[in-house]
């Protein structure tokens, strides 16, 4: 009689694509992660000097980018510091939980980045913004979340707090390289559709400021590791129904081509400091 093998666990998976990581990249020991979303591709470019890049699909456990500009590429990055060098993990894109391919695959970036040692994760995205005043390429500090895809990445009876998911600490360090910087709470929809307009209400009167279809299944996944969590929108467009103009992906990717040098500056800024 034969035994079907053991599947691994979520954990289990990490650990191994973390070790692939390190036998590809060189490096034994990585501080930060960082996940850029829709629009902050171009920022990469200012955080530091690549030692390594590899394609997702190099690591067991990902898949190959599905979100047409987004690079399915994980880079890399020594950054010099005055308390001395950090290595940074850097996904250029993400998994999406509307692409189908279970909430493990969302946040299987995350638990890869704690395993290989990252301590500190900035998770970005490109979303629309229901603030009065705000305009498509301001970054805003995420301060909390609703999460209305109606699961979790937490597997089993874990009660994971989510008191300050968003580092305090973390977001006053950014407002101290940039105290222009708002804050407000992020709203993730299901997706891929555009939320509609009465949604989009709906989400203000929740208390949200920012509607997206990513990071708050990853941000819950960092806080279960143990990692302190910092997220940043980069306002793309204003919500529907606000602007009167439909919405489309190639405004949220050109948005995010405008500020990417502002997004560089600043990401390269913060990262120095965690």
């Amino acid at each position: 009689m034969t035994h079907a093998a053991a599947v691994p666990t979520p954990y289990e998976s990490a650990a191994e694509a973390a070790a692939r990581l390190a036998e590809l990249t060189g490096v034994e020991h990585h501080d930060i992660a960082l996940v850029l979303g829709s629009g902050w591709l171009p920022a990469v470019d200012a955080l530091g000097e690549a030692t390594a890049e590899i394609d997702t699909t190099d690591l067991p456990g990902f898949s190959a980018a599905a979100v047409a500009g987004h690079s399915g590429k994980i880079r890399s990055i020594r950054q010099s510091t005055p308390a001395g060098d950090k290595n940074l993990l850097v996904f250029l894109s993400r998994t999406h939980f509307y692409e189908g391919k279970g909430v493990a695959a969302v946040v299987h970036p995350v638990r890869t980045a704690a395993a290989a040692g990252c301590s500190a994760i900035v998770l970005t995205n490109g979303c629309g913004g229901l603030k009065e005043g705000w305009r498509p390429g301001q970054p805003v500090l995420i301060s909390d979340h609703i999460n209305l895809t109606g699961t979790s990445p937490i597997v089993g009876a874990n009660f994971v707090d989510l008191t300050d998911l968003y580092s305090p600490r973390l977001r006053a360090m950014c407002k101290e390289v940039d105290d222009s910087l708002d804050e407000g709470v992020y709203v993730q929809f299901p997706g891929p559709h555009y939320e509609t307009p009465a949604e989009v209400r709906m989400a203000g009167i929740m208390g949200g400021h920012l509607v997206g279809m990513s990071t708050t299944l990853e941000a819950i996944a960092a806080r279960e590791a143990g990692m302190e969590v910092l997220g940043i929108s980069l306002v793309t467009n204003l919500a529907a129904g606000l602007s009167g103009e439909p919405l489309n992906h190639e405004e949220v990717l050109e948005a995010g081509r405008s500020a990417a040098s502002r997004m560089g500056g600043l990401l390269s800024q913060v990262v120095a400091r965690i």
